[in-house]
């Protein structure tokens, strides 16, 4: 539910503001009446210009979209770490397209609030930006997402250019990209030392062809902060310090589903591991023993 006063820089106080015009209803009409103000990428473009800060999470569902939604995360991303999260493969890779539709249909029909953004998997954009348009037609027509999320650096400019030009919001990924993680040699920190111009050129080029935003994975503290000063629009970090306007996280690490060594950049908010198997067991218990159902639970 959109609050009528927030300090929260993707809904306003005062949504009439010059800097985020008040939205207006669909002019042709909507079978679902909107019941909050929908979180814009100019809400995010507003958040860096007041220097203010927003939270994005990874969801795959609709029960932790709408958890992730009614708390106030800003952005949802439906990313392609679905593969390794939710589908048990070793990588991003395997991940299909279609996959990613499902996913992302899950997670938009749970999410009424926050902007959902999903990722171009593996092997759906790269031989062209014709390829990286009609992918990311399915994922906005078929899995109703807001926008997607690309990785590579100033070699996809122009998709990007082309995408934006399609009416397609793009947010870009630069540093470490896990889909190219054999070619980098596994998930190494990048852009340190002479390389952190290269991110900044990469980072400029894309905002310049179009992206919204500019992620950031696995990067220093200081590539990080050139990067953002280099750059008119938000960016966000997950492994890349505190300089950047966003910040995001996978929901199963945030909330500690999953467990073992986590990435230096983890910061795990509870133990959701340990409470379902509490309740697991608890319930396992409960029907060897005749407990449940009772009484309350028969018809």
């Amino acid at each position: 539910m959109a609050p009528t006063s927030s300090p929260n820089p993707a809904v306003p106080a005062n949504p009439a503001s010059p800097a985020v015009p008040a939205e207006v209803a669909a002019p042709y009409g909507s079978a679902i009446p909107a019941t909050a103000a929908r979180v814009r990428t100019h809400h995010l473009q507003a958040a860096k210009a007041n220097g203010q800060k927003f939270a994005m999470l990874t969801a795959y569902d609709q029960y932790t979209a709408q958890i992730f939604d009614e708390a106030g995360i800003e952005v949802l991303l439906v990313g392609d770490s679905a593969s390794n999260n939710v589908l048990g493969n070793e990588t991003s890779l395997p991940i299909t397209l279609d996959e990613m539709i499902i996913f992302s249909r899950a997670v938009t029909k749970g999410a009424k609030r926050a902007l959902v953004v999903a990722d171009l998997p593996f092997g759906s954009y790269e031989q062209s930006p014709e390829q990286a348009i009609a992918s990311s037609v399915r994922l906005m027509k078929e899995g109703l997402v807001h926008a997607v999320k690309m990785e590579g650096g100033a070699y996809y400019a122009p998709t990007v250019r082309a995408l934006t030009q399609a009416g397609i919001p793009v947010m870009a990924h630069i540093g470490f990209t896990p889909q190219s993680e054999h070619m980098l040699g596994g998930y190494r920190v990048q852009g340190r030392g002479e390389a952190a111009a290269g991110m900044v050129e990469d980072a400029v080029a894309l905002v310049d062809a179009g992206a919204f935003a500019v992620l950031m994975e696995m990067v220093p503290a200081a590539t990080a902060i050139a990067v953002e000063e280099a750059v008119g629009v938000p960016t966000i970090g997950i492994g890349a310090g505190n300089s950047t306007t966003g910040q995001v996280l996978v929901w199963q690490d945030m909330a500690g589903l999953r467990t073992g060594k986590m990435a230096k950049f983890v910061k795990q908010y509870a133990e959701m591991r340990t409470i379902l198997s509490d309740a697991a067991k608890a319930y396992g218990d409960d029907v060897r023993t005749g407990a449940f159902p009772g009484p309350e639970h028969t018809f």
